[in-house]
């Protein structure tokens, strides 16, 4: 009988091994899904900063385009006195 009690007893040794290794495999665990997650993060920030500066570059070409157009409006008010100054000088020189 007291070889049946014996034998008990080394599974009741394993638990606390057993316990250590849920430990260490849970406290990886953590570990790695910590890492991975600042790793996420940081690829977030860079996409979020990428995104930033095409933003800026987009508003810098509106600007630059509706810069434009108001040159291109000036420009086209310009010719026209111009076509009309030219209509009105030679409606003057055409004899009548």
């Amino acid at each position: 009988m007291s070889n049946i009690s014996s034998s008990s007893n080394p599974p009741d040794v394993l638990v606390p091994a057993q316990t250590l290794r849920l430990t260490l495999a849970v406290s990886a665990t953590l570990i790695v899904q910590t890492g991975l997650a600042l790793i996420w993060a940081g690829s977030a920030a860079e996409r979020i900063s990428q995104l930033e500066r095409r933003n800026e570059e987009r508003s810098q070409l509106i600007e630059r385009t509706a810069r434009l157009e108001e040159q291109v409006i000036t420009m086209r008010a310009t010719l026209d006195r111009i076509e009309e100054k030219l209509d009105d000088t030679q409606r003057a020189l055409m004899p009548r």
